[in-house]
């Protein structure tokens, strides 16, 4: 397929991008540039290199800039809950309405299928045990609460002609040129590394399902590649059900995998997200897909990796490698302005 993959330089689409050209499809990619500045390592894991990028804000999309596409993989969106609350307005403003914007043109232009990066931070505070798609979604951020009105609203223009999946990805990890070190499971390992320590500062008693980059890399191949009755409209929660962990549990791994780190755990923190998420749908539905890695395996990779780039807290401090850190400072240097579009001074 020729397929446009927005976020095609942030932490997924980094690898995707050369994930899917691997597979022999004709990738471009689109990208704002806000995380140019940060690579963590150089080569693309023996992937194919990347495919040519626009960089342009997704707000100023049109029809014509989806000429010629056979579908749309959409990552291209503020990226995490701190982020979110930061600037709630913008995010509203990109996360949703923009995206429903990209959607309706890419419809427009004869795009067959849209394939979204929605998020398990739908479920929230859950109040079942274990939710699945079929669960009610309680949203605690602006982040979350995008996820479930951009589903909501791309939901209603699935057609025939218009082939629409949901992917809600568990909590990433794993490495990427791209890297980001504010998602749980490479933070607490980067901790690990570096400071030979995790001091929690809650007791980690939240749930949180985790999958790697590469299962999230190859659930999006998958859904791009599905016939589309088995997949036009769907929902699927995208991990292993296996890979539901209490955080402490998390770090109690990575610990494991570092010698000599030491865990110490806070007092009951203020955050009520938690869910544990069954991961069955995708499993028995999605054709071709199965999750391959573990939270075990996952930290073992990193940690080799962090020991083969000489990895540095400085490095690891990087604004680049934590979202907010990078969009605060080029607000603050004036790179962007107050609606975080690129500033003309």
């Amino acid at each position: 397929m020729k397929v446009l993959l927005t976020g095609s330089e942030g932490y997924i689409g980094n690898r995707l991008a050369c994930w899917l050209t691997g597979y022999g499809h004709q990738v471009t990619g689109l990208d704002s540039g806000f995380y140019r500045d940060g690579t963590l390592y150089l080569d693309p894991l023996g992937m194919p290199q990347s495919p040519q990028t626009i960089y342009t804000d997704l707000r100023s999309l049109a029809p014509a800039d989806f000429a010629g596409f056979d579908a749309v993989v959409h990552l291209a969106e503020l990226s995490n809950d701190p982020l979110g609350e930061h600037r709630p307005e913008v995010t509203y403003a990109i996360n949703h309405r923009g995206t429903v914007q990209i959607a309706q043109a890419a419809r427009a232009a004869g795009v067959k299928r849209f394939v979204y990066a929605s998020s398990c931070s739908v479920y929230g505070a859950a109040a079942a045990e274990m939710v699945d798609e079929n669960s009610p979604v309680n949203p605690q951020t602006a982040y979350a609460q995008c996820k479930v009105l951009v589903e909501r609203d791309l939901g209603r223009m699935a057609s025939d002609s218009f082939s629409v999946v949901f992917l809600r990805n568990a909590t990433a990890y794993g490495p990427s040129p791209r890297m980001r070190f504010d998602i749980v499971l490479n933070d607490l390992c980067a901790l690990a590394w570096t400071q030979k320590r995790i001091a929690m500062i809650s007791d980690g008693t939240p749930w949180r399902p985790i999958v790697h980059i590469e299962d999230i890399c190859e659930a999006l191949r998958c859904a791009l590649e599905a016939p589309a009755a088995a997949v036009n409209g769907e929902i699927f929660n995208v991990g292993a059900t296996t890979e539901n962990y209490r955080i402490r549990e998390i770090a109690a791994i990575v610990a494991s995998v570092f010698p000599g780190c030491e865990v110490t755990l806070g007092k009951p923190g203020g955050d009520n997200r938690s869910y544990r998420v069954s991961f069955d749908k995708i499993a028995a539905q999605l054709p071709g897909f199965r999750p391959r890695w573990t939270a075990e395996a996952g930290a073992t990779e990193l940690r080799n990796l962090f020991e083969r780039i000489e990895m540095s807290g400085e490095t690891y401090g990087f604004r680049a490698f934590t979202r907010l850190k990078q969009l605060t400072y080029l607000l603050r240097t004036g790179q962007l302005d107050d609606d975080l579009y690129w500033s003309a001074r």
